[in-house]
């Protein structure tokens, strides 16, 4: 069942930050956020009788961002190694949204980041750039969107596994390129990428041997993920770890009870949107790398069949995420933004969209969509962040083509 209109969440005194009589600058600034929030609902009550009802601005959101898939600003010359990212937070988004690109469009985007394919195998962070990890992430989950036999096939997989075998360390973390950082991001993008294009099977065990055991050294004493063994618990390294121990079908060696405790309380109560770590401010883009946990364990929970939970009960406020996303988050200028005040961009809009959907979606249990049935997007799948139907479609089409390995590639697999 659908639900739409509904009235907003009533906020009560015991909701709001309590400093315990010792401001500081934290303190200071949550507080601050908290007021922004609230002139954003106040805003929203004084016109509801012009215009009644929360609205997803559509009309707004793909103009800006098919203009970020044709031409980018100069402002963006800092995201020059990111470039393969841009290209998967415009697509993801606008496919969240339900808009087909043309042919034209999608041959396009696929030849770009062809040239950002690295002749060792993976992709940079734009053409002519050393592999990485991150981008190779970003440009195959782009492709399987694209979901064409042309964008298929510019993957050179046997390359890639080369690639993925020389990032790969003896703990089982990976590093993110040669002479790189490791920790749970470039093992979460290893994980993501093998499993989509298929190599994880034509791998074998060797692959990804010790990366589960790496994954739960990471859990804190709070129940997060943190980057590495010792390091704070954080919601994008907590996502990526516990996606790729569903991905591997290791979610069961991480200690659920407190990962769940320490999610459950990074939802803030005044403006339904989520932080990234404890005693840190709201942020738009962790409706995604917070709220697509849930989704995760809530499948873990109900595949163990837990008598707790109900066709009508999830383990976080669907609503109150949804209302910061659509009250808050959209800008007048078109695209989703971290907080009020920010400006938008198209990492916060590819992520408040992937929140958004996470929220109205819930596994195994009825839809919950705040405002108009419009604002209903294209369900994601949680643990690659790509629609459904694309994860389904990558796996077909790999699995009905084989790899056949150079014995160079043989000697490297073992």
């Amino acid at each position: 069942m659908e639900v739409g209109e509904i009235p907003l969440r009533q906020l009560t005194p015991a909701d709001f930050f309590d400093d315990e009589g010792t401001p500081t600058k934290t303190t200071v600034e949550q507080q601050r956020v908290e007021e922004s929030v609230l002139r954003k609902l106040k805003d929203f009550e004084d016109f509801s009788d012009l215009e009644p009802g929360i609205h997803l601005k559509r009309d707004d959101h793909l103009p800006y961002l098919l203009k970020g898939l044709e031409r980018l600003s100069e402002g963006y010359e800092c995201l020059d190694a990111s470039q393969p990212w841009l290209c998967y937070w415009i697509v993801h988004s606008l496919s969240l949204l339900g808009h087909e690109l043309s042919e034209q469009q999608k041959s396009s985007v696929v030849k770009f980041l062809e040239k950002c394919q690295s002749p060792t195998g993976g992709y940079g962070g734009g053409p002519e750039q050393f592999a990485h990890l991150a981008p190779t992430y970003a440009a195959v989950n782009c492709l399987c969107i694209i979901a064409t036999d042309e964008a298929y096939e510019s993957i050179n997989r046997e390359k890639l596994l080369y690639f993925l075998f020389q990032m790969r360390q003896n703990d089982g973390s990976f590093t993110m390129h040669e002479g790189g950082e490791s920790d749970t991001r470039s093992l979460y993008c290893a994980i993501s990428v093998a499993s989509l294009t298929g190599l994880d099977e034509i791998a074998g065990e060797s692959l990804f041997a010790g990366s589960p055991q790496y994954i739960v050294s990471c859990q804190t004493y709070e129940g997060g993920i943190g980057g590495c063994p010792g390091a704070e618990a954080h919601g994008g390294y907590t996502f990526c770890g516990y996606a790729g121990l569903v991905i591997l079908g290791h979610e069961k060696l991480i200690d659920t009870d407190r990962m769940l405790r320490w999610l459950v309380n990074k939802q803030m109560r005044i403006e339904g949107g989520f932080q990234g770590r404890t005693n840190k401010l709201v942020d738009g883009c962790y409706s995604f790398w917070q709220g697509g946990v849930f989704p995760l364990i809530q499948n873990t929970l109900l595949a163990e069949g837990c008598k707790s939970l109900c066709k009508h009960n999830w383990l976080f406020n669907q609503q109150a995420l949804q209302e910061y996303l659509l009250i808050s988050c959209q800008s007048r200028f078109g695209g989703l933004i971290d907080k009020p005040g920010k400006s938008p961009d198209y990492y916060h809009t590819c992520y408040c969209l992937s929140g958004l959907t996470i929220a109205q979606h819930p596994p195994d249990l009825s839809n919950l969509i705040i405002g108009e049935h419009a604002n209903n997007l294209v369900p994601t799948h949680p643990a690659y962040n790509i629609e459904w139907e694309y994860v389904t479609k990558a796996n077909e089409y790999f699995t009905k083509r084989p790899l056949k390995l150079s014995d160079e590639m043989q000697k490297t697999k073992k």
